[in-house]
């Protein structure tokens, strides 16, 4: 008997207990589904971050602990390294320094959180956010340096409902008034809060203090080689734009990790419901493969038949189960994309394929027992049940 005729007498076993079937199979649906969705988050957060980095990120970053303390550490680092570094601008291939503070002021609310970033007034953001343009009021100029004020990003205005002249309340004793509005990028950006260096330092507590120092090379190639010299001559730690998506790629790996085990109780949840189902199919068909033994098939053919059958199951629950992941991908981008301007979820292609391996992997395992239980059916013992 040639594999078509096994696959037809295997869907025809699946249809006689259509609805035993459609329940199993919307079982594998929704496990695979949370599985494709969870895990699509590292996978934006990577392309997003891969995307948006050559636009919003220096050449080189110089910290005290670099970007594995986490991404708004305390202002750690004395802003005299700044001027040690410019200083030796022409010596490393140095185009600009630019001392940053961030902060970020975070709550319940995904809406109200944003990224305060403090730059020199005076040095305009060529430098550290190049696609920036104002769409409303005023960029930030050196005589607001110290001031009380702030450029919004699209979706910060947005999200904070700030307008010009519109108050940011940043703490209990600090707030920042609103001179200027970005046009929207669609990306990162649009949620940052923009303030002149010296006035998030006072705010902050730390004056004097930088979260750190962005460099912009001449040549961007050497960014490897200029972080190295940078780290031996200044006992300070330097990133280069590479180094920020090995770490963050490992911190999304770890969070891929965990979505994977939470997804894993709802698979092998599926995976039993599949066991289940195939397993009450082979006991109510015992006279239907005693018949088939009687009159010729051997025990290897039935055995294929059943895991077939737990295949069948576990590829229609795949298949729904991306469909379904998708739709849930597409409303948490319509969410994101209003939030903050950017799409955090993606399906990619080794997602599908893992989706897709999940599934066959879980109808494997779920069909060996059962099939395994088929194929030992003895012929007498079938034909002789009621």
């Amino acid at each position: 008997m040639t594999f078509s005729d096994l696959f037809r007498l295997a869907l025809r076993g699946l249809s006689r207990r259509a609805v035993r079937t459609t329940l199993t199979v919307l079982g594998i649906v929704v496990a695979v589904a949370s599985m494709v969705i969870f895990l699509s988050l590292g996978e934006g957060i990577r392309q997003v971050f891969r995307q948006e980095l050559g636009s919003i990120g220096p050449d080189v970053q110089v910290s005290v602990n670099g970007l594995t303390q986490g991404a708004a550490p305390l202002p750690d680092v004395p802003q005299e390294v700044a001027g040690r570094l410019e200083a030796r601008a022409a010596e490393y291939g140095i185009r600009s320094v630019t001392p940053v503070v961030l902060s970020v002021r975070g709550g319940f609310d995904p809406s109200q959180s944003f990224v305060i970033f403090g730059y020199p007034a005076a040095q305009g953001t060529a430098d550290v956010l190049p696609n920036a343009r104002v769409a409303q009021g005023r960029a930030l100029t050196a005589a607001d340096e110290g001031q009380a004020v702030a450029v919004v990003g699209a979706k910060a205005a947005q999200n904070g409902n700030f307008r010009l002249g519109s108050e940011v309340r940043y703490n209990r004793n600090n707030a920042f008034r609103v001179v200027g509005i970005l046009e929207e990028e669609g990306g990162l950006t649009d949620s940052f809060i923009l303030v002149p260096l010296s006035t998030l330092q006072r705010a902050n507590g730390f004056p004097g203090r930088l979260t750190y120092v962005g460099l912009k090379l001449f040549d961007a190639g050497e960014a490897r080689n200029v972080a190295q010299r940078i780290e031996q001559d200044f006992d300070l730690t330097a990133q280069t734009q590479s180094d920020f998506l090995r770490v963050l790629d490992r911190a999304v790996t770890v969070s891929d990790a965990i979505r994977f085990g939470i997804s894993l109780i709802a698979l092998v949840v599926g995976g039993l419901a599949v066991a289940n189902t195939v397993m009450m199919g082979v006991f109510e068909r015992t006279r239907e493969f005693g018949t088939m033994r009687a009159i010729g098939a051997q025990p290897g053919f039935v055995w294929r038949l059943v895991l077939l059958e737990s295949l069948l199951l576990s590829l229609l629950g795949g298949l729904g189960g991306l469909l379904l992941g998708y739709l849930g991908i597409v409303a948490v981008n319509a969410y994101t994309e209003q939030l903050a301007a950017i799409s955090a979820a993606a399906l990619t292609g080794r997602l599908v394929l893992m989706a897709l391996g999940v599934s066959l992997l879980l109808g494997l395992l779920a069909g060996l027992l059962p099939a395994r239980s088929a194929g030992r059916i003895r012929i007498t013992e079938a034909l002789g049940r009621n």
